[in-house]
Order: C-alpha cells, then sequence, then structure tokens
C-alpha cells in the first residue's frame, strides 16, 4: 500500500513554496517612474512655508497619500504629519498613480512648481480639485491671498505596501 502523508507533505511545501513570494511582493514598495534617488527629503511644510524659495528645485517629499486622481492617476497628494499636503502631479499617461495607495506612506520626486494665480482662477481650481473628490468647495475660507498653486511636477515616486 502507497503511503500518502510524505507525497502531501511534499505537495504543500511546493504550493508554500509559490505562494510565499506572491505575498512577500505584495508588501515590497511599488516604484512609478523613474522612482526615488534623491536620498534626503525635504519636510512639506518647509517647502510651503516659502515656496518661491523652492520654485524650480528638485526636491524629494514623504508623507502619507490623502488623495490620488481617480481618472487617470495623473496626481497624488502626499500629506505631513501635521496635515500640510502637496499634490504631485504628472503628465496624463505619462505615470500613474494607483488609486489603492491613498493611506499608504509614499515619497515622491520631481520639481517644484510654483504658480500665481487670481482670485477667480484660484477659485475654479479649488472647486475643480473638491469636485475630483466629490465634494464641494466653499468659497468662504479662500482668504485673502496671495493665491498660490504650488506642486511638485512628478518625475516618480515610490509607494510603500500595506
Amino acid at each position: 500500500m502507497f503511503d500518502t502523508k510524505p507525497a502531501l507533505r511534499l505537495l504543500l511545501v511546493a504550493l508554500a513554496a509559490f505562494a510565499l513570494p506572491s505575498l512577500a511582493s505584495d508588501t515590497e514598495p511599488r516604484t512609478i517612474g523613474a522612482g526615488v534617488t534623491l536620498e534626503e527629503a525635504t519636510p512639506i511644510a518647509t517647502i510651503l512655508a516659502g515656496p518661491m524659495a523652492w520654485k524650480g528645485r528638485e526636491v524629494r517629499v514623504e508623507g502619507e497619500v490623502t488623495g490620488v486622481c481617480t481618472k487617470k492617476g495623473c496626481w497624488m497628494d502626499l500629506s505631513d504629519a501635521e496635515g500640510n499636503t502637496l499634490k504631485v502631479r504628472v503628465e496624463d499617461g505619462v505615470l500613474v498613480f494607483p488609486e489603492d495607495a491613498e493611506g499608504l506612506r509614499a515619497s515622491a520626486e520631481g520639481t517644484v512648481s510654483v504658480q500665481e494665480m487670481d482670485r477667480e482662477r484660484y477659485l475654479g481650481w479649488q472647486q475643480h480639485l473638491a469636485s475630483d473628490r466629490g465634494e464641494t468647495f466653499d468659497e468662504s475660507t479662500l482668504g485673502e491671498g496671495p493665491y498660490l498653486l504650488v506642486e511638485i511636477a512628478g518625475t516618480g515616486a515610490r509607494v510603500e505596501g500595506p
């Protein structure tokens, strides 16, 4: 009579060998575009405190992904522990930020972009962003200006696994 226990053990070991790499890959960081090459991160709060000093400079920022474009994956919001947020934007279709990255830690790299806007254009932009999130923008929160759109023109990112 044939003893099936050794064959069953061998089958279980083989299945585990195939399953473990796929489990490990779910927790590995995902690289988007050129990835992240700068060793030192610049705090989001530092860039927002003096954006004109950072305009045109290549930076790396880190934080929690608090929003991702649900239409084309063309932007990702990164927020620090204090709630400061920077949008990392890419050209449609060039890079795609994964929708399931929201709530995960990420690093992103690119050039700081600062665009001055008049009140009406800035209001329209804030309304557009709120609409993308399925919200309504409260115009009374706009303030007196100056109205600066500060973003990172992204070249790459790394999103940590769940």
